[in-house]
């Protein structure tokens, strides 16, 4: 029989394992995240061909998925205040699930390019739902190792997507050779999709809504009811935490965009703070490491197997260094995170700009000299290492915690849609920067690695351990001694 919360309560962690998991499942959504936006990595030669497109038009096939996420990401935290976190998550599942059979069985470019946008949608609202639900349902004694789960996700999606493109193309040959059932291997690639689709879905359907909407809604003992399922406190204390929420979403009117206006920044200084920094996660050009580094390692000079393996490899690495993140953003926080990564990110890529300022021409294909080869991948790998263990997974940290209640559906939407927004700008890019430098190309994302840098030290402040209710429309760094805290000025 089970005990009386209200009599006994349990310590918080009895309870931390039914969190974990209830995490886990909402991050299902970072899994097709990353899935998504790598799996055409090992494609995009192969439709290329298929489809005789030119760079610039595969530029957009590739990057088209991405429009998609920064329209899913605007409208998912609206929708998420009006249907719920659950509801929206579901509806992410069925459009990528659409997505994943459509560009499987493409019969042209334009034809592809819809479905992609389509999936980019149900990408986008699962980008903004995993964070905001996780932030909303976790104990802030776990938040920022729970918030890291939404990056785990991603980059396991990232692994299995070019692990399974790897094993696919190397099972029938390459990836234009046909494979089961007639169809190529890289259509095979995007039908593999189906599969965590399926699961996100019925995952959306097997977890609690969360607290914070129940409460807006005026679900109190639901809420209450989620509350004590998840964080093992007794009936007193969640009382208590379910007045908090209330207070803190508590309003007249119904929210809005007008909610994140401000008269004098047009935006809240929180709101730019979110933008800024989802943009600068995207202008490292992380990205373009696992959009096109099949084809970047086989245009200087690499053989297809090796390229294929070499970004298997850099995959892995992510994964490892994301545990790493996980283990460390509750102990040293979030800000020393950001910085040590930012500082890491700009050596990393001022020595792959280095090396291939190396590189020339050898019988029509760019050849990086001896030596260079191995010090340019090095690089590579230690730029992906800083990545996964700092802005990859506490940028969605951040962004899960910093915004008030009352805001933060709007807010996170925001900040989101710009993640997309910068995702785009940069793989659209590439094949042309590409075609034009790489040693620029990589300059230039050193450059946006260092003002980051810069913009973390003087822009944001810690969060760890701060509860969501404690979180003000003001973000910035007071520095009095040493301490750091965010300013609660309006």
């Amino acid at each position: 029989m089970e005990p009386d919360h209200s009599t006994y309560g349990y310590h918080p962690e009895q309870h931390a394992g039914r969190a974990v998991i209830i995490s886990i499942a909402a991050a299902v959504g970072g899994f097709l995240f990353g899935f998504d936006s790598s799996v055409i990595n090992g494609a995009v030669d192969a439709l290329a061909k298929d489809f005789a497109l030119p760079a610039a038009l595969t530029g957009v096939i590739v990057s088209i998925a991405l429009i998609g996420s920064a329209v899913g990401a605007w409208f998912a935290g609206p929708l998420a205040d009006r249907w719920g976190r659950l509801r929206v998550m579901f509806v992410g599942a069925i459009l990528f699930l659409i997505s994943s059979l459509g560009s499987g069985f493409a019969f042209a470019a334009w034809d592809l390019a819809i479905w992609r946008l389509i999936g980019g949608v149900g990408i986008g609202i699962a980008s903004v739902i995993g964070p905001t639900y996780i932030s909303e349902i976790a104990p802030s004694r776990l938040r920022g190792r729970l918030a890291s789960l939404q990056q785990m996700a991603i980059v396991l999606g990232i692994f299995v997507a070019l692990l399974s493109d790897a094993w696919l193309a190397t099972s029938a040959g390459s990836a234009n050779s046909t494979l089961w059932a007639g169809i190529s291997a890289w259509r095979w690639m995007f039908l593999v999709g189906v599969v965590p689709s399926v699961v996100y879905g019925v995952m959306a359907l097997t977890i609690p809504e969360s607290p914070r909407f129940l409460v807006s809604r005026g679900r109190d003992a639901k809420a209450a009811s989620v509350l004590e399922e998840v964080l093992g406190e007794t009936r007193e204390q969640v009382e208590k935490r379910v007045a908090a929420i209330r207070e803190s979403v508590h309003r007249e009117e119904k929210p809005s965009y007008r909610d994140v206006r401000d008269k004098k920044y047009f935006l809240l200084p929180i709101v730019w703070t979110g933008i800024l920094l989802a943009a600068f996660q995207q202008f490292v050009g992380i990205n373009v490491i696992f959009y096109y580094s099949t084809s970047l390692w086989s245009s200087v000079g690499f053989n297809e197997s090796f390229s294929f393996t070499a970004s298997v490899i850099t995959s892995v690495i992510n994964v490892l260094v994301t545990i790493i993140a996980i283990a460390l953003v509750d102990r040293i926080g979030r800000r020393l995170l950001l910085l040590i990564g930012s500082l890491g990110m700009a050596v990393c890529l001022a020595v792959m700009a280095m090396g291939f300022g190396t590189a020339s021409m050898v019988n029509g294909a760019l050849q990086l000299p001896q030596g260079w080869g191995q010090v340019t991948l090095i690089a590579a790998n230690a730029f992906v290492v800083f990545f996964g263990a700092t802005w990859g997974p506490v940028m969605w940290v951040l962004l899960g915690e910093m915004f008030p209640n009352s805001i933060r559906g709007y807010a996170m939407a925001i900040a989101t849609a710009t993640n997309w927004i910068a995702n785009w700008l940069v793989t659209l890019s590439f094949p042309v920067l590409r075609d034009m430098s790489l040693s620029f190309t990589y300059g230039l994302y050193a450059f946006f690695a260092l003002v980051s840098f810069f913009f973390v030290f003087f822009r944001v402040p810690e969060t760890k351990g701060k509860e969501l209710e404690d979180m003000t429309t003001d973000f910035k760094v007071e520095r009095r001694g040493r301490n750091r805290t965010a300013a609660a000025t309006r």
